[in-house]
């Protein structure tokens, strides 16, 4: 690596470079709630200290993908009091600025807005934790965008081909070509860089001059075949890589004997997993720039809470410890004991050193008890230490190394090579669910879902909270197979079922591409099932305070039965706002506010879409029910189509069979009585009686009793 002289000119950005800040992440917590909060502020006050052109983020900004108000609150308190100010930003951006932030609403940086006073901009990209999702996808970055207090970058929208085209920054004589990736599934990003499908742009107009920093967050070190990024899909020209989303920090620039390029790992900035490379100390960088040399510079942060840890293999203590000895629980915890307050002693030293460090440190000890061993209880230990350590009730972890089969010499036994558990890697929930079922009795197995399937709707499920995302994945496949079986006219014979259901089902695991558009339509199936559920919950709330509203008007009919049976939903608030109007979403009509039978209010809160297939159906029923259509009743009166979508008209098609318009035109009686009885049959016809009228009002109640 180059070096670069620090000294202050205007030829040399000042770049602050730190990642997975995490906001948020145990803010419920009485002792570590706040030290997420607290480093932050740090990280931006080392930004506004040192005077640097920008800041720049790698991605997981927020631990939750919905953040709390208390950690927007907070965030947005930080970036507002070390961020704006009249202190005027020194560099310019040469690129079109519409191409580099195309997602935002205001497309510009925020320190060029006429409206704000931006001192240190701020440059993110997302990560894994605060990434877009919904039907809108937006992210808690796009509302900082917004509010014009931070600069998302590096979204892409498509995904088939992502073209990365940098945002172009000169200084004086120095330029910089800033590219950004936000955080892709590692698979889907893996399969699309072997594809030849991601492509970074370069500018026109001397290329060879630009100092190229990129900026990404994905997994770096190899969790599978394709659960990674490896460096050397990474284009040459690359000068420097700032990798987040590992949270080990080694934050000094490696170089890439093979692509020729730096990289520099910063790491989190809080420990959020009580693993090894949390423990190590944590830094920001302050990068230096000028023409194509750099310096990185290490800040290490004061105010991140002490982590210690330590391992115990009680198996490597012969004299110590005996799992014949009757005694040796007592014996291996008095030795836990002496472990633990020796950390406790070394955190506390260190701390000394230091007054803006947090009391109480994080201690972690791990014991393989491995050899007949037994472990002693936990939460006894933990009880003399609550007021000691941040973290008492997992201060302990014991575990046990798996017995590995004997094998022929020629093998190689990695249970040997490997002592220690792994347990700093991240063991994601797709591996689990995949895990599960390549374990699992064969009548557990799955027959028309796939493993790799199921297990991103299950992810979507825990990271995301999208509740329906099984159930519309469930769905969706069992609609294609039921097309399928029918385009292959497959006999109703159990056997033949099955034997065509496995043949599709392993087609589909061979076909990653369009198992990935099924997972992706699944998910947006759930999501917009989720906004509306939204929009339905919302609309209720109004409408209640509406009803607190009117219940004070006397506005109501004498006739009606005091006990107000009142439905909920959108159909309902179109009732009350024009008497005499269908309720589509709910199948009954209301004259006025309340409903008129108690039918139609059981029938309100229990509505169902009538295009939902039974849940229970299994893949046999279901391709038997196409084979034959459903009869119609005809002792129905009516058949209704409903149409229920997003949009706030809701339509109804009633068509009444030819007997009911010959008993209608008979009897033009019918059109004057009340809303009560049509209500019933689920129609209701305009009434001219808008007026109120004593006596029309209890003949109608007479007549519902």
């Amino acid at each position: 690596m180059s070096s670069v002289d620090s000294q202050d000119d205007e030829d040399t950005f000042k770049i602050l470079i730190a990642t997975d800040i995490h906001l948020g992440y145990l803010e419920k917590d009485p002792v570590r709630g706040n030290d997420t909060f607290v480093t932050f502020n740090e990280i931006l006050g080392h930004a506004q200290k040192h005077e640097v052109d920008f800041v720049l983020l790698g991605g997981d900004l927020f631990h939750e993908n919905k953040p709390s108000r208390k950690t927007l609150h907070s965030c947005l308190e930080s970036l507002r009091k070390y961020c704006m100010g009249d202190h005027p930003v020194q560099f310019e951006i040469l690129s079109d600025q519409a191409v580099n932030f195309r997602c935002s609403k205001f497309p510009w940086v925020n320190y060029q807005d006429r409206n704000l006073n931006i001192s240190i901009p701020v440059f993110s990209i997302h990560g894994n934790h605060d990434d877009p999702t919904g039907t809108d996808a937006l992210c808690a970055l796009d509302i900082l965008s917004c509010a014009g207090l931070l600069n998302h970058f590096g979204r892409s929208s498509s995904v088939e081909k992502i073209d990365i085209s940098p945002i172009l920054l000169r200084k004086g004589r120095t330029k910089i070509a800033l590219y950004g990736l936000g955080a892709i599934p590692d698979e889907r990003l893996y399969r699309m860089f072997v594809n030849k499908q991601v492509t970074m742009l370069r500018p026109k107009e001397d290329e060879d001059s630009w100092f190229n920093l990129f900026v990404l967050h994905q997994n770096r070190s190899k969790h599978g075949a394709t659960n990674y990024i490896p460096e050397q899909f990474l284009d040459d020209f690359i000068h420097l890589v700032v990798w987040g989303h590992e949270h080990e920090c080694k934050i000094a620039p490696l170089q890439n004997e093979q692509q020729c390029f730096y990289v520099s790992q910063p790491g989190s900035s809080v420990v959020t997993s009580l693993s090894p490379g949390e423990a190590v100390k944590k830094h920001i960088g302050l990068l230096h720039v000028k023409g194509k040399k750099m310096k990185m510079q290490k800040i290490a942060l004061e105010t991140v809470r002490t982590f210690h840890m330590e391992d115990i293999v009680l198996a490597d203590h012969p004299d110590l410890f005996n799992p014949d000895n009757p005694k040796v629980t007592q014996a291996i915890q008095v030795f836990c004991m002496e472990k633990v307050e020796t950390m406790l002693d070394n955190a506390e030293r260190e701390r000394l050193g230091n007054p803006r460090r947090p009391e109480k440190p994080l201690v972690r000890l791990r014991v393989d008890y491995t050899g007949g061993f037994e472990p002693f209880s936990i939460h006894r230990f933990s009880q003399k230490y609550m007021d000691r350590v941040a973290n008492p009730k997992d201060i302990i972890h014991f575990f046990r190394q798996r017995e590995q089969k004997e094998k022929n010499d020629s093998d190689l036994n990695f249970g040997n090579l490997v002592r220690r558990p792994s347990e700093g890697m991240t063991l994601r929930v797709e591996d689990l669910v995949k895990q599960y079922f390549q374990t699992a009795e064969k009548k557990v197995q799955l027959s028309l879902l796939t493993e790799r399937g199921m297990g991103e709707a299950v992810q979507e499920f825990v990271d995301k909270e999208e509740k329906d995302a099984i159930e519309e994945l469930v769905k969706f496949q069992l609609e294609k197979t039921q097309r399928f079986l029918k385009e292959r006219r497959t006999d109703a014979e159990e056997e033949k079922i099955d034997e065509e259901v496995r043949k599709f089902r392993e087609s589909r695991k061979k076909n990653t591409e369009e198992e990935d558009e099924e997972v992706r339509e699944a998910m947006t199936r759930a999501r917009a099932h989720r906004t509306e559920d939204e929009i339905l919950v919302a609309a209720s709330s109004d409408e209640e305070l509406l009803d607190v509203g009117m219940k004070g008007t006397g506005d109501s009919d004498d006739g009606l039965s005091p006990t107000v049976s009142r439905g909920r939903g959108r159909g309902r608030g179109r009732a009350r706002g024009a008497r005499g109007q269908n309720s589509t979403a709910r199948g009954s009509s209301r004259r006025g506010r309340g409903s008129t039978t108690q039918e139609s209010a059981t029938s309100s809160r229990n509505y169902k879409p009538v295009s939902v297939p039974a849940k229970n159906m299994s893949i046999r029923d279901a391709f038997r029910s196409l084979k034959s259509k459903p009869s119609l009743n005809s002792s129905m009166s009516y058949s209704e189509d409903i149409i229920d979508d997003d949009s706030d008209v809701e339509e109804i098609s009633i068509v009444p069979s030819p007997r009911v318009n010959q008993r209608l035109s008979a009897t033009p009686s019918l059109s004057k009585r009340g809303s009560q009885s049509q209500t019933s049959r689920g129609v209701d016809f305009e009434s001219d009686e808008d007026e109120f009228d004593p006596f029309k009002t209890t003949a109608t109640s007479r007549r519902a009793k």
